[in-house]
């Protein structure tokens, strides 16, 4: 047999038994390690287990810590026993207890066999790739790490902000360059030989010795000193999340693994019970030559870290909520509000309801409650038109009420005076369409026949409150499609406008407005604006209008509104 293991184990010792039993049943010699730190109870246990294996041996026991030079130590003098014990030993696969064969070892052999004098070790230069996650890239080789950084955290972290200070910069022997890749690696016995026989090897690994993380730095950088043919790439599958950390395979992944065609996987659960059975049972040799692909996977591990990271939009739940100034949407689905309409225009509701699909609310922010669509109490996801449940947080309001409802569009109107917190909220969500008509809050106050200085100053009050709105629908950081028309110009080409808001709303084909809205009554405007003006306050959101709109020319003059995108 041509190929040897070399196992570092550390925990799971039952599982890296079940492992390295397969490895030796199909002829693979094997070398343990297992890590000083484990009781020697459990260790006696493990090798009266494998007693009866005669190409199984044990390295020397180091006691090793993660990112530390002992890691390295265990994998040298493992590799040292195993090529002194077993001479017919030409490729050395290195795996942990946790790692499991996912094609038949046969099928490795002839891979290896066909790629008789190739290296198998990821090995790239620090300059060409931004992997590291949350840690040091160039400087794991310019300073000093004799202490390491999960036992002694604050102590690691003084003497690396001293070295920065101080200005400490070390340089690599024999002018290598620096190489980083997987830890896993599978090596011909040449390479391996002329690393372990490196005249400068004493000297090369007393610098590797200081060096962060050197299990991911060592042997990818001698490796180029030494060997002929490199292929830079693991034959291990093993992914890792957004921290660093790796991935851990679970019996769900079954036919997960099976997809990457890949010889070897890490870091499989202690428990995966059907992993175990299903990957360790002695099957016929279904992949043949297939290269192995973890590629065809990658699609569903970025999948799942861009989920980890995004979440889902408008998802806020126990476990995750979300930071909204990293996130790209705010709720889970597209959504139209609409201001100033429903004063315009008698029964707007009604005729957008047959105009357009979804669900037409009223004022959702209302000051005495939200207005859902059907006057319900309670709309569907348990939301409650109580004004005091939704203003203790009226984002989260929103975004359940988008998520309640994703598979129809949500469709309310907002006026000045409703609860402006969730103005910014929407201003600044792309899922957010926004049509305003500006001033159309004096057509209300003008229905309600209020003595005049009492009705003068409601208009002040509410026209402060909607420049506020309109200030903040100009922001440059705006990421809502918002459509703005003054009472005025809208007058002019309503038609237009409310054509422009059906056309947000998408469909299969485009909907012509065959029946527009009834106004309302619009005949004092004119004068009641005016009579604001002589009391000394300008409606100048509303515009100029000296006189009322006859129906019969709606849609004449033509004029565009300006669009905030």
């Amino acid at each position: 047999m041509s190929l040897g293991m070399i196992m570092l184990i550390h925990k799971g010792l039952a599982r890296a038994t079940q492992v390295a039993r397969h490895w030796a049943g199909a002829g693979c010699p094997v070398v343990l390690h297992v890590d000083a730190r484990v009781d020697e109870t459990e260790f006696a246990r493990l090798k009266s287990s494998l007693r009866d294996l005669t190409n199984v041996a044990f390295g020397v026991r180091t006691r090793c810590e993660w990112g530390t030079w002992s890691i390295v130590q265990a994998t040298l003098r493992s590799t040292e026993v195993l090529l002194a014990r077993f001479p017919e030993v030409q490729h050395v696969y290195l795996v942990s207890g946790a790692c499991m064969p996912l094609r038949p070892v046969p099928e490795l052999v002839s891979f290896l066999r066909a790629n008789h004098d190739t290296d198998f070790i990821e090995s790239v230069t620090t300059m060409d790739v931004p992997w590291t996650a949350g840690g040091l890239q160039h400087e794991r080789f310019s300073l000093y790490f004799p202490v390491g950084w999960k036992r002694r955290r604050a102590l690691f972290d003084r003497l690396v902000d001293l070295q920065r200070r101080l200005g400490v910069r070390r340089t690599m022997p024999l002018d290598l360059e620096p190489h980083i890749g997987s830890q896993w690696w599978c090596l011909t016995r040449s390479t391996l030989e002329a690393i372990l026989n490196d005249p400068e090897r004493d000297r090369i690994e007393r610098f590797f010795r200081h060096v962060w993380i050197p299990d991911e730095s060592y042997f990818q950088t001698v490796v180029r000193r030494h060997s002929s043919t490199i292929e830079s790439r693991s034959l291990t599958l093993a992914k890792f999340d957004y921290q660093g950390r790796p991935h851990v395979f679970y019996d769900d992944h079954l036919e997960l693994l099976r997809r990457s065609d890949c010889f070897v996987a890490r870091k499989i659960w202690h428990k995966a019970d059907r992993l175990y059975q299903s990957f360790l049972a002695q099957g016929p040799q279904l992949h043949k030559d297939v290269e192995p692909r973890p590629s065809k996977i990658d699609r569903l591990f970025s999948q799942a870290s861009e989920r980890r990271t995004n979440g889902r939009a408008g998802l806020i739940m126990q476990s995750r909520f979300p930071g909204y100034h990293t996130e790209t949407r705010r709720t889970a689905a597209p959504y139209s509000v609409f201001q100033g309409f429903d004063a315009v225009f008698e029964e707007f509701r009604p005729w957008l309801s047959r105009a357009v699909e979804g669900k037409i609310h009223g004022r959702l922010f209302h000051p005495d409650g939200a207005e859902f669509t059907g006057d319900q109490k309670v709309y569907q996801g348990g939301i409650s038109r109580s004004p005091v449940l939704r203003d203790y947080n009226p984002e989260a309001f929103l975004t359940n009420l988008t998520r309640s409802g994703a598979s129809e569009r949500q469709l309310f109107q907002f006026a000045p005076g409703d609860d402006h917190r969730i103005w910014d909220f929407m201003v600044y969500d792309p899922n957010a369409q926004i049509s305003i008509i500006t001033g159309a809050w004096t057509v209300p106050l003008l229905a309600l026949d209020l003595p005049f200085e009492e009705a003068r100053i409601m208009a002040a009050r509410l026209q402060v409150q909607e420049q506020a709105q309109v200030n903040v629908a100009r922001s440059r950081w705006a990421k809502a499609t918002i459509r703005i028309w003054s009472l005025s110009r809208f007058l002019d080409v309503p038609l237009e406008a409310l054509q422009a808001i059906l056309d947000d709303v998408p469909t299969q084909t485009r909907r012509l407005i065959a029946d527009p809205p009834k106004f309302s009554d619009l005949s004092e405007l004119p004068g009641f604006l005016q009579a604001l003006r002589n009391q000394g306050m300008e409606p100048y959101l509303a515009g100029d209008i000296h006189e009322t709109p006859d129906p019969s020319e709606i849609g004449v003059r033509q004029s565009k509104p300006y669009l905030v995108q």
